[in-house]
């Protein structure tokens, strides 16, 4: 099973989807804007790709920095908190495999997990 939490107007989402896809594999999609997030699912996806809130956090095009995200000293909680009443903060696609979970930015990285 491959579940990807996928924005569908995102360029980089749409590509890592169709290459799941071509790969032969039929994905759970979840389209995390409409259903947003979870703090135990938010906190397993980033352990597991081994990523911290701050490095998962989209800072271009997203509220980063009118909620003042960006600032020295925004801890890793203040950012979580943002982001499950904000999900578009989530860089994405985030994509889970047996093989893992990995942040599919490029959006070649989906490879490793196929």
């Amino acid at each position: 099973m491959i579940v990807i939490h996928h924005n569908k107007n995102c360029g980089t989402s749409r590509r890592v989807l169709a290459a799941i896809e071509e790969a032969g594999h039929e994905p759970l999609v979840v389209d995390y804007l409409a259903e947003g997030w979870t703090r135990p699912q938010l906190m397993a996806l980033f352990a597991a790709a081994g990523l911290t809130p701050s490095e998962a956090m989209r800072k271009k095009r997203s509220p980063a920095e009118e909620l003042g995200l960006l600032e020295e000293g925004v801890t890793d909680e203040q950012i979580l908190d943002a982001m499950l009443e904000h999900p578009s903060l989530v860089e994405r696609p985030l994509v889970a495999s047996p093989k893992g979970v990995r942040l599919c930015r490029p959006a070649e990285t989906v490879d490793e997990l196929l």
